[in-house]
């Protein structure tokens, strides 16, 4: 008799159980997993209750005594004594068989995989989830075939590889039909790249990448937003409680809002600009003005002026209290009181140059500027020209509206390509 210390679901799942003195009690037809037990296992759910079925009644066991073996080849399941369970019990535990056939996001690949099997492992405190199986064994091993199609491929050369993810590397479990969050699981989400985790959420279904994106704080969710698709983008938002967007927008740059804003109904926008704070929905208002494909539509209002007589340090501290975004950045206005545009300068400009130096001393004739209602047809040939990261946007009266940084180029003739075809 062999006793197993690693099970997969799959193999426990419809087998008989016995209680500690060998006697037959039923059918395991689920496992009831405790996602919160803390103790020992870090973040792994714990094996918490066996459910199983003796003729038509369902009896639910407690996971104490816990064991399985093997024996003439055939499975035997023990356990030591029955619990009842509360129906606040039955919320707080989730279904093992919950996993099965759901998305998950590997951490380490930053994608979406999908559950085939649920391995865990039994120690002398419990029992809890190792890892997933994501290859093609764990789903032959579900319908129970494994055994002859390994033997097969065998005989042909072939071996089916195992894909397992430790339960360390998983997160955001697709629990949107059960309403069941993982916190903890969701929380590991905050560790990944803005840009990945919005190729992981555009990959789920909607209401799945709902959920996700409302377990993010307001900035890793600002931050996600920008990097999604435009469809996905107002899926997004429009899934949200007013309060929660608004203050997710409130912490993009107003171009961005602008142009996810343009695609929603306008009683939507009204909804979200009145919920927004005054300064920033004054921003985002006046770029919604612009004509679709005018300069000002595109362009960032979020810019850093100074004046010719601030010193280096002086800019230097203001950096260091604003701590603005790198696009902020490519380059450093200088106007005049009355907001003119005068000149720019650049971090390298200020890196190389003492602390009491003079703006006025270091900047630069704006040679190249474009208007706000200019067309956007002309942008791409002066970022071109001019080999800029950056090109400073001004009105009619030459007063600096904002700029246009070469990724909202970049974005823009992208998005021209994909409607024209």
């Amino acid at each position: 008799m062999t006793s197993f210390t690693t099970f997969y679901v799959s193999q426990v799942i419809g087998k008989k159980l016995y209680d500690d003195n060998g006697n037959f009690v039923g059918i395991v037809k689920d496992l009831l997993m405790d996602a919160n037990k803390s103790q020992h296992t870090s973040e792994r759910p714990f094996l918490i209750g066996i459910k199983i079925k003796n003729k038509n009644e369902f009896i639910y066991y407690s996971s104490e005594g816990f064991s399985i073996e093997k024996k003439n080849g055939k499975i035997k399941i023990f356990v030591a004594r029955t619990i009842e369970l509360t129906e606040l019990d039955m919320q707080k535990y989730f279904s093992i068989k919950t996993f099965l056939d759901k998305q998950i996001v590997d951490l380490n690949g930053k994608k979406l995989v999908r559950v085939n099997d649920v391995r865990l492992v039994t120690l002398t405190y419990g029992t809890f989830v190792l890892a997933v199986d994501i290859g093609i064994e764990g789903l032959l091993r579900r319908i129970g075939i494994v055994t002859p199609v390994k033997y097969i491929f065998m005989l042909l050369g072939i071996k089916i590889p195992s894909k397992f993810i430790l339960w360390d590397d998983v997160a955001a479990i697709d629990f949107s039909r059960q309403n069941i969050k993982l916190s903890k699981s969701y929380a590991k989400l905050q560790t990944l790249h803005p840009s990945d985790l919005a190729d992981i959420i555009e990959d789920m279904g909607k209401k799945a990448s709902a959920s996700i994106f409302s377990a993010l704080d307001e900035e890793r969710a600002a931050d996600v937003l920008e990097e999604l698709e435009p469809n996905t983008q107002v899926h997004i938002v429009e899934s949200l409680p007013i309060e929660k967007a608004a203050d997710v927008l409130e912490k993009m740059p107003s171009d961005e809002v602008a142009d996810i804003l343009d695609e929603l109904e306008d009683d939507k926008v009204e909804l979200l600009l009145n919920e927004m704070e005054k300064d920033t929905s004054q921003e985002v208002r006046e770029l919604l003005s612009y004509p679709v494909n005018s300069v000002g539509s595109i362009m960032s209002t979020d810019v850093m002026t100074f004046k010719e007589d601030d010193t280096v340090e002086d800019v230097l501290r203001q950096l260091r209290t604003e701590k603005p975004e790198y696009e902020r950045m490519y380059n450093l206005f200088v106007t005049n009181d009355k907001n003119n545009l005068i000149a720019t300068f650049s971090l390298r400009d200020l890196v190389i140059s003492s602390p009491d130096t003079k703006i006025s001393q270091i900047m630069k004739p704006a040679l190249v500027s474009l208007l706000d209602y200019q067309d956007l047809d002309d942008v791409a040939e002066i970022v071109s020209k001019y080999n800029l990261l950056a090109i400073p946007v001004v009105n009619n009266n030459d007063e600096l509206e904002g700029m246009i940084v070469i990724d909202d180029v970049i974005d823009d003739l992208i998005n021209k390509r994909r409607t024209n075809k």
